[in-house]
């Protein structure tokens, strides 16, 4: 059994959870999200402010790595519509820059064009300065994704760091070339 799994959810207040059909749905203050349980070993239980994950105890090898998979994706959802998440990201670069136009993101990172960035359902982009960019959701797996659709634009290389990277990420440096004679 995951240790993961066996964890009960703390239902937050204003939070309306619903279990029907092998659907589970969240709804919160910022939206509402759901989930298909996939898997016929897992199964749900809402009781007391609580909601558990159950796996049948036949339910195998996948049936088990499943469980924590899927208490971890509600904990998600429950999160997402009550606080939101966000990702950062920086552009780094001579002349780099991002800005918005309506809800796209135009960046100019490089090339000899604009790359424009649709947003797409559920994500919103801010630009607090040139070089930085916070995408926005209530989807955990929607937003990191966005993110690394747009870090993937210009990945930073490792001798000057130049390109668009994690806000929170350390770029490891390389050493250039010496003048050795």
């Amino acid at each position: 059994m995951s240790r993961i799994g066996k964890l009960p959810i703390k239902i937050e207040d204003g939070v309306k959870v619903e279990f029907a059909n092998r659907v589970v749905t969240v709804t919160g203050k910022l939206g509402t999200l759901s989930q298909v349980i996939e898997n016929s070993a897992i199964d749900v239980e809402i009781k007391d402010g609580f909601i558990h994950v159950l796996c049948a105890d036949n339910a195998g090898k996948e049936g088990h790595a499943a469980h924590g998979l899927y208490r971890a994706l509600i904990f998600n959802m429950i999160v997402g519509v009550t606080k939101g998440y966000e990702k950062g990201l920086v552009l780094a670069g001579v002349g780099y820059k991002a800005q918005l136009t309506g809800k796209d993101l135009v960046l100019s990172v490089g090339y000899s064009h604009t790359v424009t960035v649709k947003a797409p359902q559920g994500i919103t982009f801010e630009c607090p300065k040139p070089e930085e960019i916070k995408v926005k959701g209530i989807s955990k797996e929607l937003v990191g994704q966005t993110a690394a659709n747009i870090k993937a634009i210009r990945k930073s290389e490792p001798y000057h760091g130049y390109g668009i990277h994690y806000a929170d990420e350390t770029i490891l440096r390389k050493e250039g070339k010496t003048n050795g004679k």
